[in-house]
C-alpha cells in the first residue's frame, strides 16, 4: 500500500482512495454524535449552507466551529456533544478544516474520515479494500498539525499490518499546537474534557465514510470487517 501524506492545498487531482483527518476536532465530533444516535452528517462548505440546510430542514441540527451563533444548534465539541440527544437526527457540520478536506476530495472513489477515535476501524477497512494507493488528507494547519499528522501516519501503519506504539503518537498529538489551544482557552466553543476525549484511542467501533448523495457530501457509519 503506497500511501502519501498532504495538507488540503496540496491534493490536486481526486485520488482513489482518500482519509481525511481531523482530530481535533471535527471527526471526533462526527464520531460522537454516530454514538448518540445521528443519522448521518451533511458536510457543509459554508456557515451559509450549513444555515440554508438548516432552514430547508428545520429538524436537522446545525452544528459549527467557534462560539454558537443564531441558526446553529451545537458547537463543534466532543464534550459539550455529551448531552444532546441526537437519536435518528440529521447533522450538518461546518467546521474549519476537517469538512473543507473532505469536500476537497469528494470525487475520490472511496473517502474516509477520521480522528484517534476512530483509527483501528478505519485501519480495518483499509486493509479489507487493499487499496493500491491511499492518500491522507492532514487537514489542520495546511498539513502540519502535529495530531492529524500522528494519526494519519498511525493508521497508515496498522492499514499496512504492522504493529504501532499508540503511546508515541498519541503523546505527539497531546502536545500539538491545537491541543494548547484548546487546552489555555484560546478557542471558543471548548469543552475541558475535548483534548482527553479526542485522544481515547478506538473509542467506537465503526469507521466513517463520506459520500456524495443528492449533490451533498455526507458521512455516515461503517461497518468493519472482523480482524
Amino acid at each position: 500500500m503506497d500511501t502519501r501524506f498532504v495538507g488540503i492545498p496540496e491534493v490536486g487531482e481526486a485520488p482513489a482512495v482518500a482519509v481525511v483527518v481531523d482530530v481535533m476536532r471535527a471527526f471526533t465530533v462526527a464520531a460522537s454524535a454516530f454514538a448518540r444516535g445521528a443519522e448521518k452528517i451533511v458536510l457543509a462548505g459554508s456557515l451559509d449552507e450549513a444555515l440554508a440546510l438548516k432552514e430547508r430542514d428545520p429538524a436537522r441540527v446545525a452544528l459549527k466551529d467557534g462560539p454558537l451563533t443564531p441558526g446553529f444548534d451545537l458547537v463543534n465539541s466532543p464534550g459539550l456533544l455529551r448531552s444532546a440527544d441526537l437519536a435518528g437526527r440529521t447533522v450538518v457540520q461546518k467546521t474549519t478544516a476537517g469538512t473543507v478536506g473532505a469536500l476537497a476530495v469528494r470525487d475520490a472513489s472511496l473517502v474516509l474520515c477520521a480522528g484517534f477515535v476512530v483509527a483501528e476501524a478505519t485501519a480495518r477497512v483499509l486493509r479489507a479494500r487493499a487499496p493500491e494507493h491511499v492518500t491522507f488528507v492532514v487537514t489542520g494547519e495546511d498539513g502540519r498539525a502535529d495530531e492529524d499528522l500522528a494519526c494519519a501516519r498511525y493508521i497508515a501503519r496498522r492499514a499496512a499490518g504492522h504493529d504501532a506504539d499508540a503511546a508515541g503518537f498519541l503523546g505527539r498529538a497531546a502536545e500539538s499546537r491545537a491541543a494548547t489551544e484548546l487546552v489555555q482557552g484560546v478557542r471558543q466553543g471548548v469543552h475541558p474534557d475535548d483534548v482527553a476525549l479526542c485522544l481515547e484511542l478506538d473509542r467506537f467501533p465503526f469507521a466513517m465514510v463520506a459520500a456524495p448523495e443528492d449533490s451533498l457530501m455526507v458521512l455516515r457509519p461503517c461497518a468493519v470487517p472482523r480482524p
